[in-house]
């Protein structure tokens, strides 16, 4: 597939970049910085600039395309991960601002050039859990994509918002917009170098649901998406199937979670944000664990 992809060049995006150029598909990545990956060709745009995602969206992918004399091909897929990635980072209108415009630009851009199939990262901020004010439990475990999303800071708000932007845009149009409610993003080499401290202090992973995402995963999820048509509108989980620190889930529900309705039975060390939803309709099946490396 010929797909654009905006946001390459942060931590998750050029991850999933590499992974995808791995099944064979063709990149373009927009960014405010270049990707250095051989095989992507790059765009230096600004997401919430309407005119600059008109243009990258008629855009060839690289000089090569020149060659058969036949115009600008159309995009296959959208992949939008660009945004400011967290709070306290800008100031929470710019956070919020970015975040909104930028993908209501993009879907925009997507759908008035007939590119019938979009993904778009939400996150697992959405749940209100990871940058509340104190502590936020769930309303019940495992989280899964039907609990409430009623966040306080600016980031998770923008990502909620764009949830509805993208509903909406799915709704006119019939194409399929799918969204990823994305967990922490953990690169291969950060087990060795941050999980020792998750297993002397599991309170370090509180915020994130004790959960977490393999970059490479990540990869794999978006291929699912690129590779499943006729969902319209939907929103999945995305992460691993075990939780993030060495206590067994029933030690993690006495010590963190008391009082938290548990739907079912959970697993000894099965994750506490449910991909369950992303594996039936999709196919998504994880294959990365911090156990694998720290054992």
């Amino acid at each position: 597939m010929r797909i654009l992809f905006t946001g390459g060049s942060g931590k998750a995006g050029r991850h999933v970049v590499a992974y995808l150029l791995e099944q064979g598909h063709r990149v373009l990545n927009v960014d405010r910085v270049p990707l250095d990956l051989p095989g992507v060709d790059n765009r230096i745009a600004d997401i919430t600039d309407a005119g600059q995602m008109y243009d990258v969206m008629s855009s060839l992918a690289g000089l090569d395309e020149l060659e058969p004399g036949t115009g600008v091909p159309t995009f296959d897929a959208v992949v939008h991960f660009a945004a400011v990635p967290r709070i306290l980072i800008t100031t929470d209108n710019e956070c919020y601002r970015v975040n909104t415009m930028g993908t209501y630009n993009v879907i925009d851009a997507a759908v008035k050039f007939g590119v019938k199939k979009v993904i778009f990262a939400s996150s697992e901020t959405t749940y209100a859990v990871c940058f509340a004010d104190g502590e936020r439990k769930p309303d019940y475990l495992p989280i899964d994509e039907e609990h409430p999303t009623v966040p306080e800071d600016s980031y998770a708000m923008s990502k909620v918002c764009n949830e509805v932007t993208a509903r909406s845009f799915q709704a006119r149009t019939g194409f399929d917009i799918y969204g990823l409610r994305i967990n922490n993003v953990i690169e291969p080499h950060e087990y060795a170098q941050n999980f020792p401290a998750y297993m002397d202090d599991p309170d370090l992973r509180r915020r994130n649901i004790f959960a977490y995402i393999d970059a490479r995963d990540l990869g794999q999820m978006v291929e699912c998406c690129l590779q499943t048509d006729g969902l319209g509108y939907e929103v999945f989980n995305v992460s691993n199937d075990d939780h993030s620190v060495a206590l067994s889930s029933a030690e993690l529900i006495e010590r963190y979670y008391q009082g938290v309705p548990v739907k079912g039975e959970i697993g000894e060390t099965e994750t506490f944000f449910s991909n369950a939803k992303a594996k039936r309709m999709l196919g998504y099946q994880p294959q990365h664990s911090w156990r694998d490396v720290l054992g």
